[in-house]
């Protein structure tokens, strides 16, 4: 029985040395390795419109009208600009009377609204504020005529939808000859919002 246990002992301390032989085997040849790296830059865009300087032919919008009467036109200049680094799928206007009257909530004989295209700075003439517009250039249609309220209106045969594009544009609100008595007296503030939309997403 005695020698039984020691040739037991024996064969197990040897299992325990062959085990532990392998594993320092497999330590010593887990050693080669390979790495490499790239960096990469990435930087966003700008989405960017802005109109020209107030108080200049480049934005005559902030100019009042008074008195004006049935059959009456008020021409304003202005420049879009897209100023950011994205070029634009489209641009829309959105006009609304943050001062309401008569005047705008007519829409067959109130204030009518048309927006003209040059692709050259308006001429200038007249003294504020019954300015008037003529184009030294070709003349397009951005806005057909319309009543003078309206929202994301779709504009078109623009130049700023590239960037770093300029629009010359001219605003004429008409109130038509038909416009009634009631119509007088009357006063209306309008309020012209543009936005810009991005071109569609793609490959970089």
């Amino acid at each position: 029985m005695k020698r039984r246990s020691v040739t037991s002992r024996l064969l197990l301390s040897a299992t325990v040395l062959g085990a532990a032989a392998s594993i320092a085997g497999l330590a010593t040849y887990a050693t080669f390795t390979s790495s490499t790296s790239a960096s990469q830059s990435v930087a966003s865009g700008t989405v960017t419109i802005g109109l020209g300087a107030t108080g200049s032919s480049t934005n005559r919008l902030n100019v009042v009208a008074n008195n004006i009467a049935a059959g009456d036109t008020v021409q304003r200049s202005v420049d879009l600009v897209n100023s950011g680094s994205i070029n634009l799928a489209s641009l829309s206007l959105t006009s609304n009377a943050t001062t309401s009257s008569q005047l705008d909530t007519d829409t067959a004989n109130g204030l009518q609204l048309v927006i003209d295209r040059c692709s050259a700075a308006w001429t200038e003439s007249g003294t504020s504020p019954a300015y008037s517009y003529t184009c030294p250039g070709t003349t397009s249609t951005v806005l057909a005529s319309r009543a003078v309220v309206g929202t994301n209106l779709t504009l078109s045969n623009l130049g700023s939808l590239t960037a770093g594009g300029t629009d010359h544009l001219r605003f004429t609100l008409t109130l038509p000859s038909s416009a009634p008595n009631t119509m007088q007296n009357q006063a209306s503030v309008i309020q012209y919002t543009f936005t810009g939309t991005q071109r569609a997403s793609t490959n970089q």
